[in-house]
Parts: structure tokens; C-alpha cells; sequence
């Protein structure tokens, strides 16, 4: 019987960085065919759509990793998650108060 005070999964923060490095890569490939699918639209207000489309697919991942980390008992990841939600809603904000 395993110990809930014990994590499931030791894993070393390099290691953890690294895997979460690598996550951004499949993110990144749909960002991009999302961008060209967007530009190809001719939708108004492209750059806003771009902008909030990004933010969208970085909390989701960040959403991820906090998930990641409540399954493994890794405070690290869950914390790196929240901030990164955080730093994402915040640049999204001062994003919207510049070009309104």
C-alpha cells in the first residue's frame, strides 16, 4: 500500500523543466496553424484574435501541469502553474488596457 505522504513519482526539477519545455512543442505547432488559419480568415481584429488564441492555448497547458503536479503531490509544478496562469492573465490584461 503506497503512502499519501509520499509523491507518486520523484522526478528532479530539471527533469520537470525539461518535460514541460518540451510540452510547449505540440502547443506551439497548433498556435501556428491556428495564426495561418486566422490570417487566412481576413477576420477583423486579427491581432486580438491571435493574442487571446495564445493566451487560451498557454493557460491550457498551464491548466495541464497543475493537473500533472495534484497527481504526483509536486507542489513545484503546481505552483509553476499558477504562476504561469497568473503571468498570462496579466500580460493578456495589460494587452487589452494598451489597445483599447
Amino acid at each position: 500500500m503506497r503512502n499519501h505522504d509520499q509523491p507518486a513519482v520523484t522526478v528532479n526539477s530539471s527533469e520537470e523543466v525539461g518535460e514541460w519545455i518540451f510540452s510547449l512543442i505540440p502547443t506551439g505547432v497548433a498556435f501556428a496553424f491556428y495564426v495561418v488559419f486566422i490570417l487566412q480568415a481576413g477576420l477583423d481584429d486579427t491581432n486580438r484574435l491571435i493574442v487571446y488564441g495564445a493566451a487560451a492555448g498557454f493557460i491550457g497547458l498551464e491548466a495541464y501541469w497543475i493537473q500533472k503536479g495534484r497527481k504526483n503531490h509536486c507542489h513545484s509544478t503546481i505552483l509553476m502553474g499558477v504562476i504561469g496562469i497568473l503571468l498570462t492573465l496579466g500580460a493578456l490584461f495589460v494587452y487589452h488596457a494598451l489597445n483599447s
